[in-house]
Parts: structure tokens; sequence; C-alpha cells
């Protein structure tokens, strides 16, 4: 197959590139989106919020959190709603809890619950009415000020041992503006996500972003790469959102807001992806959830062994 004939390159948009001092502005600040209502995990999430959803024995949130702080962002906000305080509590201390296991001798165990409390520093914010993507990272403005920025969505959680974040911030700090991340998925399956027409500049893994658009419909997709959970935003960003009109669903989608700015750099810098190519697990998903409770439990040290024998013989059974 020629580059051509690549779905990942057809329907190239050609573009003006306009190069943008890089900023040296260290990168500190994070932000999670935590305002859904995980209507898809129902009745689990009546009462519990979806983000709390244990993922072995961590909730899935903290996974996120765990992300960002290796990364080196010290600084988290959640953008959170109502029904959200076990998010707070969390990420809080839990003295009485850590005092009986203190009496107890069990070191294992306090250290394993202080240490979601000693990721980083926590901000919160409640997001109101939930008006999409973009409004909640706007919700974020006041908090972030003229900084750039992470967001990682919590429904997406990347392998430890892929380093993602670190490297779109590596790009940013070469190229300026704002940063995606994106995964080629079958094409049959880009309407499922935010889409990006790209062309490939320097790096093997960056592409540099020319057009975004919001769940295509797979015949006018503009290519198979598919954003995923992570970006790194110029603070550009939030003007923007401020302007963007409601779009699909009725919401502020922060792809509409990311396509403004690739279509002029001006704005904001020019948008680069990253084309990861790693270890990703979907918790967004019923089915995509439990596949990744057992992927992560199957590479335990402690679990796996005992896990991967017992589920060799489940499967056997089940044949």
């Amino acid at each position: 197959m020629t580059r051509s004939q690549d779905p990942i390159f057809r329907r190239k948009v050609p573009v003006i590139v306009i190069r943008m001092t890089p900023s040296r502005t260290r990168i500190t600040k994070a932000v999670i989106p935590a305002a859904g209502l995980g209507t898809r995990f129902l009745p689990a999430t009546k009462a519990t919020p979806k983000e709390m959803l244990p993922v072995v024995d961590k909730p899935a949130i903290q996974y996120v959190v765990e992300e960002a702080a290796t990364a080196g962002l010290s600084d988290v906000l959640m953008v959170t709603g109502r029904n959200k305080r076990p998010l707070e509590d969390h990420f809080d201390r839990n003295y009485e809890l850590e005092e009986a296991l203190d009496r107890k001798g069990d070191e294992s165990r306090l250290a394993r619950v202080q240490e979601s409390s000693d990721l980083a520093t926590m901000h919160y914010v409640r997001q109101g009415d939930p008006k999409g993507l973009g409004h909640a990272v706007l919700c974020a403005a006041p908090h972030v000020g003229d900084q750039p920025f992470a967001v990682l969505l919590g429904d997406d959680l990347i392998d430890p041992r892929d380093p993602l974040l670190q490297r779109m911030i590596e790009v940013r700090e070469q190229h300026g503006g704002s940063v995606i991340a994106l995964m080629e998925v079958d094409p049959a399956q880009i309407g499922l996500y935010g889409c990006a027409a790209a062309v490939p500049d320097g790096d093997d893994d960056v592409v540099l972003v020319s057009d975004l658009v919001e769940k295509p419909d797979p015949a006018d997709a503009p290519s198979n790469l598919a954003i995923i959970g992570r970006y790194v935003l110029d603070p550009a960003v939030f003007e923007v959102l401020r302007t963007t009109e409601p779009g699909r669903g009725g919401e502020i989608q922060l792809t509409d807001a990311l396509q403004a700015l690739a279509a002029d750099p001006d704005l904001g810098g020019p948008v680069h992806g990253v084309v990861f190519k790693g270890r990703r697990y979907d918790t967004g998903d019923r089915g995509d959830y439990l596949r990744a409770i057992v992927r992560l439990a199957c590479e335990r040290e402690d679990l796996g062994p005992e896990f991967r024998a017992w589920l060799r013989s489940f499967v056997s059974e089940e044949m």
C-alpha cells in the first residue's frame, strides 16, 4: 500500500504551516472533567460516581491522577457536578482509617490509603449545567489562567508503561500551540470519535492537524485517526471556547474549538497530534471496562499468576 492509499493519509487538506515561537512555560496543571452521570453503568452509578468504580482495587479516577502526577503535573483541578463528593473524599486524608490501620500495624494497607492523598495538590470546581466537554474545560479558566495545561478524560486509562502524556508535553515544548492524542481505529468505528485530518510533521509519531470533525459519518471522515482523551492545550483555547456555539448534541464541543485553532494558528498556535500506539483501556463502556480489569489483573505480580491460571481453566471449560 502506498502512502497515498493509506487511510490515515487519504484526503489530505492543504495547509499553510506557521511556525510560532515554542513556549518554554513548564506545564504543571491538569484538568480532569468528572461531571458525567455515568448512565451506561446504571444502577451501579445511581449513588456512586462512575469515576469511583474500581478497576481491580483502585477507582478508575486514581489511575488518571497517577498518570498526571507521573508526567510532572502537580496541580490537578477536577471539574465535578452533583453527587461527586466521593471524589473529593478519596483524594483527602482519612485520619480515622489511617489511625486504625496504624494501630494494627498494617503498614502495607496504610501506605496504599495514604497514596491517593499524596499524589498532587487537588482542587475542585462544579460545572453546574452539563453543557459538554468544551464547557467543562472553560470552567477551569479561572484556575488555569494564562498557562498551558493538560486535560485528561477519566474514561481513557493509559498504561503507565506508555508515557503518552510526557510525549505530548515534549511536542508542545517543541512546537507550541496545542497537542492532542490520536489513535488509528477501524475506519468503520471512526463515527464514535472525534476525527483528525492531518499530515506528517517530522517525527514518526507527530502529525500537524489541519481539521477536526466530531463523530463524522465514516464515509465522510477525513482519516481513521481518532481523538482519545488526552490533550495539552494552549490557554488561547479559553477565548475560542467563549465564542464557540453549541454543536453536536447541543453541547459546546472541545473539538470545535480545537478545529478553529487548527484552521487559524494565529489564534493560539498550531495543533499537533501524537499518534499513540500503546496500551489504552476504555472504562466508559461496560464490555471494555471488564476487559480492562482482566488485563490489568493478569499483569499484577500479586494477582496475575493465580488469576491467569483460573482464567485459563475457566475459558477451557466454556469452550
